[in-house]
Protein backbone atom coordinates (compact mmCIF):
# COMPACT_ATOMS: atom_id res chain seq x y z
CA UNK A 1 0.00 0.00 0.00
CA UNK A 2 1.25 3.49 -0.80
CA UNK A 3 2.10 5.91 2.00
CA UNK A 4 1.99 9.65 2.20
CA UNK A 5 5.14 11.12 0.69
CA UNK A 6 6.87 13.91 2.64
CA UNK A 7 7.34 16.02 -0.46
CA UNK A 8 4.96 16.28 -3.39
CA UNK A 9 6.37 15.60 -6.84
CA UNK A 10 3.94 17.94 -8.56
CA UNK A 11 4.96 21.43 -9.61
CA UNK A 12 2.85 24.56 -9.23
CA UNK A 13 3.54 27.28 -11.78
CA UNK A 14 2.00 30.75 -11.69
CA UNK A 15 1.21 32.72 -14.85
CA UNK A 16 0.59 36.38 -15.43
CA UNK A 17 -3.17 36.84 -15.57
CA UNK A 18 -4.28 38.11 -18.97
CA UNK A 19 -7.74 38.86 -20.33
CA UNK A 20 -8.12 38.13 -24.03
CA UNK A 21 -10.84 38.79 -26.59
CA UNK A 22 -11.12 35.87 -29.00
CA UNK A 23 -13.30 34.99 -31.96
CA UNK A 24 -15.09 31.76 -32.74
CA UNK A 25 -13.42 30.11 -35.73
CA UNK A 26 -15.10 26.70 -35.79
CA UNK A 27 -17.89 24.82 -34.00
CA UNK A 28 -18.14 21.03 -34.03
CA UNK A 29 -20.43 18.59 -32.25
CA UNK A 30 -18.48 15.71 -30.70
CA UNK A 31 -21.37 13.88 -29.07
CA UNK A 32 -25.02 14.21 -28.26
CA UNK A 33 -24.31 16.67 -25.45
CA UNK A 34 -20.82 17.98 -26.23
CA UNK A 35 -19.65 20.75 -28.55
CA UNK A 36 -16.07 21.75 -29.32
CA UNK A 37 -15.48 25.42 -30.08
CA UNK A 38 -12.23 26.66 -31.62
CA UNK A 39 -11.19 30.25 -30.96
CA UNK A 40 -8.63 32.42 -32.74
CA UNK A 41 -7.35 35.94 -32.32
CA UNK A 42 -4.13 37.95 -32.07
CA UNK A 43 -4.53 38.11 -28.29
CA UNK A 44 -3.65 34.40 -28.15
CA UNK A 45 -0.08 35.01 -29.37
CA UNK A 46 1.35 34.49 -25.85
CA UNK A 47 -1.25 32.07 -24.50
CA UNK A 48 0.24 29.15 -22.59
CA UNK A 49 -1.31 26.12 -20.93
CA UNK A 50 1.22 23.87 -19.18
CA UNK A 51 -1.11 21.30 -17.61
CA UNK A 52 -4.03 19.18 -18.71
CA UNK A 53 -6.26 20.52 -15.89
CA UNK A 54 -5.53 24.21 -16.40
CA UNK A 55 -8.57 26.48 -16.40
CA UNK A 56 -9.50 29.66 -18.19
CA UNK A 57 -12.35 31.95 -17.26
CA UNK A 58 -14.92 31.99 -20.02
CA UNK A 59 -16.65 35.38 -19.76
CA UNK A 60 -19.95 36.42 -21.30
CA UNK A 61 -21.17 39.99 -20.93
CA UNK A 62 -19.60 42.84 -19.00
CA UNK A 63 -19.61 44.42 -15.58
CA UNK A 64 -21.71 43.08 -12.73
CA UNK A 65 -23.88 41.10 -15.13
CA UNK A 66 -20.95 39.20 -16.64
CA UNK A 67 -21.15 35.40 -16.52
CA UNK A 68 -17.86 33.67 -15.64
CA UNK A 69 -17.29 29.94 -15.86
CA UNK A 70 -14.15 27.78 -15.67
CA UNK A 71 -13.21 25.63 -18.66
CA UNK A 72 -10.25 23.39 -19.41
CA UNK A 73 -8.19 24.34 -22.48
CA UNK A 74 -8.85 21.13 -24.43
CA UNK A 75 -5.95 22.02 -26.71
CA UNK A 76 -3.91 24.97 -27.84
CA UNK A 77 -1.97 25.12 -31.11
CA UNK A 78 0.60 27.94 -30.82
CA UNK A 79 1.47 27.74 -34.53
CA UNK A 80 -2.12 28.11 -35.73
CA UNK A 81 -3.03 30.30 -32.75
CA UNK A 82 -6.08 28.16 -31.98
CA UNK A 83 -7.58 27.51 -28.56
CA UNK A 84 -10.20 24.75 -28.22
CA UNK A 85 -12.75 24.47 -25.43
CA UNK A 86 -15.33 21.72 -25.02
CA UNK A 87 -18.78 22.56 -23.68
CA UNK A 88 -21.23 20.12 -22.11
CA UNK A 89 -24.70 21.06 -23.32
CA UNK A 90 -26.49 19.69 -20.25
CA UNK A 91 -28.87 21.91 -18.33
CA UNK A 92 -29.91 25.48 -18.98
CA UNK A 93 -26.91 27.46 -17.80
CA UNK A 94 -25.76 30.58 -19.67
CA UNK A 95 -22.51 29.01 -20.92
CA UNK A 96 -24.35 25.93 -22.21
CA UNK A 97 -26.96 28.14 -23.91
CA UNK A 98 -24.20 30.16 -25.53
CA UNK A 99 -22.40 27.05 -26.78
CA UNK A 100 -25.63 25.64 -28.23
CA UNK A 101 -25.93 28.66 -30.55
CA UNK A 102 -22.21 29.43 -31.04
CA UNK A 103 -21.20 30.31 -34.59
CA UNK A 104 -18.04 31.54 -36.33
CA UNK A 105 -17.44 35.24 -35.95
CA UNK A 106 -18.84 35.61 -32.45
CA UNK A 107 -16.52 37.19 -29.89
CA UNK A 108 -16.05 36.33 -26.22
CA UNK A 109 -13.53 36.98 -23.46
CA UNK A 110 -11.24 34.41 -21.84
CA UNK A 111 -8.99 35.04 -18.86
CA UNK A 112 -5.98 33.07 -17.68
CA UNK A 113 -4.85 30.44 -16.94
CA UNK A 114 -3.68 31.87 -13.61
CA UNK A 115 -1.42 28.89 -13.02
CA UNK A 116 -0.67 25.25 -13.75
CA UNK A 117 -0.55 22.19 -11.53
CA UNK A 118 1.94 19.98 -13.36
CA UNK A 119 1.72 16.27 -12.55
CA UNK A 120 4.76 14.24 -13.72
CA UNK A 121 4.16 11.53 -16.31
CA UNK A 122 6.63 9.01 -14.90
CA UNK A 123 4.57 7.51 -12.07
CA UNK A 124 4.30 3.71 -12.03
CA UNK A 125 0.56 4.13 -12.46
CA UNK A 126 -2.04 6.87 -12.66
CA UNK A 127 -5.75 6.91 -11.88
CA UNK A 128 -8.08 9.41 -13.58
CA UNK A 129 -11.64 9.70 -12.25
CA UNK A 130 -14.24 12.18 -13.44
CA UNK A 131 -17.65 12.98 -14.88
CA UNK A 132 -18.66 14.86 -18.02
CA UNK A 133 -17.14 18.09 -16.75
CA UNK A 134 -13.75 16.37 -16.40
CA UNK A 135 -13.82 14.60 -19.76
CA UNK A 136 -11.90 17.35 -21.65
CA UNK A 137 -9.07 17.22 -19.09
CA UNK A 138 -8.99 13.42 -19.09
CA UNK A 139 -8.91 13.29 -22.90
CA UNK A 140 -6.10 15.84 -23.00
CA UNK A 141 -4.08 13.96 -20.36
CA UNK A 142 -4.30 10.71 -22.29
CA UNK A 143 -3.17 12.43 -25.49
CA UNK A 144 -0.17 13.96 -23.75
CA UNK A 145 1.10 10.92 -21.82
CA UNK A 146 4.03 9.01 -23.38
CA UNK A 147 4.01 5.43 -24.63
CA UNK A 148 3.72 2.73 -22.01
CA UNK A 149 2.42 4.78 -19.06
CA UNK A 150 -0.13 2.74 -17.10
CA UNK A 151 -3.41 4.61 -16.63
CA UNK A 152 -6.72 3.50 -15.13
CA UNK A 153 -9.61 5.74 -16.19
CA UNK A 154 -13.05 5.76 -14.57
CA UNK A 155 -15.34 8.26 -16.26
CA UNK A 156 -19.05 8.88 -15.82
CA UNK A 157 -21.13 9.84 -18.85
CA UNK A 158 -24.88 9.80 -18.35
CA UNK A 159 -25.75 9.23 -22.01
CA UNK A 160 -23.93 6.31 -23.65
CA UNK A 161 -24.07 8.22 -26.95
CA UNK A 162 -21.53 10.66 -25.48
CA UNK A 163 -18.90 7.98 -24.96
CA UNK A 164 -16.03 8.49 -27.34
CA UNK A 165 -12.68 7.12 -28.38
CA UNK A 166 -9.98 8.58 -26.15
CA UNK A 167 -6.80 8.74 -28.19
CA UNK A 168 -3.27 8.38 -26.90
CA UNK A 169 -0.20 6.17 -26.56
CA UNK A 170 -0.51 5.24 -22.89
CA UNK A 171 -1.51 1.80 -21.65
CA UNK A 172 -5.11 2.59 -20.72
CA UNK A 173 -7.70 0.61 -18.77
CA UNK A 174 -10.88 2.58 -19.55
CA UNK A 175 -14.03 2.03 -17.51
CA UNK A 176 -17.23 3.91 -18.45
CA UNK A 177 -19.98 4.26 -15.85
CA UNK A 178 -23.46 5.71 -16.09
CA UNK A 179 -24.01 7.63 -12.85
CA UNK A 180 -22.28 8.93 -9.72
CA UNK A 181 -23.09 5.86 -7.64
CA UNK A 182 -21.48 3.60 -10.24
CA UNK A 183 -18.42 5.85 -10.31
CA UNK A 184 -17.95 5.70 -6.54
CA UNK A 185 -18.56 1.93 -6.61
CA UNK A 186 -15.91 1.52 -9.32
CA UNK A 187 -13.40 3.45 -7.19
CA UNK A 188 -14.35 1.34 -4.18
CA UNK A 189 -13.67 -1.84 -6.18
CA UNK A 190 -10.34 -0.50 -7.44
CA UNK A 191 -7.21 -1.94 -5.80
CA UNK A 192 -4.20 0.34 -5.57
CA UNK A 193 -1.47 -1.11 -7.80
CA UNK A 194 2.06 -1.60 -6.52
CA UNK A 195 4.54 1.20 -6.97
CA UNK A 196 4.43 4.98 -6.89
CA UNK A 197 1.09 6.19 -8.21
CA UNK A 198 -1.03 9.31 -8.50
CA UNK A 199 -4.79 9.87 -8.63
CA UNK A 200 -6.50 12.81 -10.33
CA UNK A 201 -10.23 13.21 -9.71
CA UNK A 202 -12.66 15.92 -10.78
CA UNK A 203 -16.40 16.38 -11.01
CA UNK A 204 -19.39 17.16 -8.79
CA UNK A 205 -18.38 18.34 -5.31
CA UNK A 206 -20.11 15.75 -3.11
CA UNK A 207 -19.21 12.88 -5.40
CA UNK A 208 -15.55 13.86 -5.59
CA UNK A 209 -15.43 14.21 -1.81
CA UNK A 210 -16.69 10.61 -1.57
CA UNK A 211 -14.09 9.46 -4.12
CA UNK A 212 -11.31 11.18 -2.19
CA UNK A 213 -12.46 9.69 1.13
CA UNK A 214 -12.39 6.24 -0.42
CA UNK A 215 -8.91 6.61 -1.91
CA UNK A 216 -7.25 8.38 1.03
CA UNK A 217 -9.28 7.37 4.06
CA UNK A 218 -10.04 3.77 3.14
CA UNK A 219 -7.38 2.64 0.69
CA UNK A 220 -4.54 4.64 2.25
CA UNK A 221 -3.42 6.65 -0.76
CA UNK A 222 -1.03 9.38 0.37
CA UNK A 223 -2.35 12.93 0.43
CA UNK A 224 0.52 13.99 -1.83
CA UNK A 225 -0.55 11.33 -4.33
CA UNK A 226 -3.94 12.79 -5.17
CA UNK A 227 -5.53 15.90 -6.61
CA UNK A 228 -9.28 16.04 -6.17
CA UNK A 229 -11.29 18.97 -7.48
CA UNK A 230 -14.93 20.00 -7.47
CA UNK A 231 -15.64 21.36 -10.94
CA UNK A 232 -19.27 22.03 -10.03
CA UNK A 233 -21.73 21.65 -7.17
CA UNK A 234 -25.21 20.23 -7.46
CA UNK A 235 -27.68 23.08 -6.90
CA UNK A 236 -25.02 25.77 -7.34
CA UNK A 237 -23.44 27.72 -10.19
CA UNK A 238 -19.94 28.93 -10.98
CA UNK A 239 -18.45 26.60 -8.36
CA UNK A 240 -14.83 25.38 -8.47
CA UNK A 241 -12.70 24.19 -5.56
CA UNK A 242 -9.81 21.93 -4.64
CA UNK A 243 -10.81 19.26 -2.11
CA UNK A 244 -8.42 18.84 0.80
CA UNK A 245 -8.60 17.88 4.47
Amino acid sequence: MSIDAPISRVQRVRHELKIREVEVAEVRDIGTHFRRVTFRGPALHDFHSASFDDHVKFILGQGEDAVKRDYTPRSFDPVAGELCLEFALHGDGPAARWAAQAAPGQRVIVGGPRGSFIIPADYDWQLLVGDESALPAIARRLEELPVGVRVIVIVKVGDAADRRVLAGSAEVDLRWVGDDEEMVAAVRAFSLPDGDGYAWCAGEAATMAAVRRELVGVKGLGKHQIRAAAYWKRGGSGFHATLED
